[in-house]
């Protein structure tokens, strides 16, 4: 990428090279910005150890209503967004439109499943339930132990490794500066690194994920609120054709994600532990078992990873997008579970407040503000 090493000052200095951190550079160097990216370790993590799933309303959760509107404008967004990228790129981020298939292996399974259903169509949602016949008919490599199902339909999937990918190749041709730098502390306009060098934005982007909370000078609001919550999945690897699945399929507690060329994404484990990025054997059994419970199958294929990564959680579970306490530092961070979904959504938000200083309606409820008391 672009070598600006003699440049400090830029209109965008954006902290942290995932998923959300690429999205926002590129949409605001699209918009005519100067931007620069610093990270040390761009894509190695939340966004490397996900699965890709973009699951509105399968993930729904009681509650959280103003975060399913949030996560149901980044669904219908995807594939405009995948479309620009694609085409910018030249590259395929592997985006699965075949659906969700959500199904009960057991009688308690099942009544949880009802309640879910319950839910989503009280929330004006689109799943349908299927029979155990109907599930098996859609994914023969079911279980023959199944109890029942859902289908979503709207609930998709991307190769997120592979969208990364993509996105540094159009930030690249962007003309985005990434510095490949630990940031060590955070100020008003100003940016440190571990290497002593001084980067300069007129507006600061703090998208660094899990370690938001970590660098120095962070506004109280994000430090207090934003934490890592762990998460191992399993990489398994078969043929292309015939696939075992030929759509995501998921359990009360485990979801199994497949790709195009055969690969298939089991996870993931929910661990509060800290900054700890250790593989455990104990969740590979835990996952494996899940796994095996609902499609059999899983235990003829080759495990080629086991990965651990960490999400960055909020105290309520949604993200912070927008501006904070400290002038010109804005916030684009805690996304938990959806980070690849709110990807473009956020980027798009963030990046319309940068111009034009007015908050978007669609993330007002996600002010890092809010946890500023």
């Amino acid at each position: 990428m672009e070598d600006a090493a003699d440049v400090s000052r830029f209109d965008v200095v954006v902290v942290g090279g995932g998923i959300i951190g690429l999205s926002v550079a590129w949409t605001a160097a699209a918009r005519g910005m100067s931007v620069a990216v610093v990270d040390d370790r761009a894509n190695a993590g939340a966004t490397h150890a996900a699965a890709g799933m973009l699951a509105p309303v399968g993930e729904v959760s009681y509650g959280e209503e103003a975060l399913l509107e949030l996560n149901l404008a980044a669904a219908g967004r995807y594939p405009d967004f995948v479309s620009k990228l694609e085409d910018c790129s030249g590259a395929d981020v592997g985006y699965r439109t075949t659906g969700t298939l959500v199904v009960a292996r057991d009688l308690d399974d099942k009544a949880r499943l009802d309640e879910l259903h319950a839910y989503q169509l009280g929330l004006g949602l689109s799943a349908r339930k299927l029979r155990v016949q109907e599930c098996r008919k859609l994914q023969p490599a079911l279980a023959p132990t199944v109890r029942s199902g859902l289908v979503v339909e709207g609930d998709h999937s991307v190769d997120n490794r592979a969208l990364a990918r993509a996105l540094a190749v159009a930030c690249e041709r962007a003309r985005v500066c990434v510095k490949s730098d630990r940031v060590t502390e955070v100020s008003t306009g100003v940016v440190m690194t571990s290497g002593g060098e001084v980067v300069r934005g007129d507006a600061v982007v703090l998208a660094a994920g899990s370690e938001s909370s970590a660098i120095e000078g962070m506004p109280a609001e994000v430090a207090a609120s934003v934490r890592p919550v762990k998460g191992q999945l399993l990489h398994l690897s078969g043929p292309a054709e015939p696939p075992l699945l030929t759509m995501t399929v998921r359990g009360v507690d485990i979801y199994l994600v497949p790709r195009s060329d055969g690969r298939l994404i089991v996870g993931a484990t929910v661990e509060e532990a800290g900054f700890d990025t250790r593989v455990t054997a104990g969740a590979v059994f835990e996952l494996l078992r899940a796994a095996y419970e609902l499609v059999p199958g899983v235990t003829e294929l080759a495990l080629t990873e086991v990965v651990a990564g960490l999400r960055p959680g909020s105290v309520d579970n949604a993200p912070l997008i927008g501006e904070t306490s400290v002038p010109a530092l804005y916030a684009a961070t805690g996304h938990y579970r959806n980070g690849i979904l709110l990807a473009s959504v956020t980027a798009d938000a963030l990046v319309e407040l940068l111009v034009t200083g007015t908050t978007p309606s669609l993330i007002e409820s996600f002010s890092p503000l809010r946890f500023a008391a």
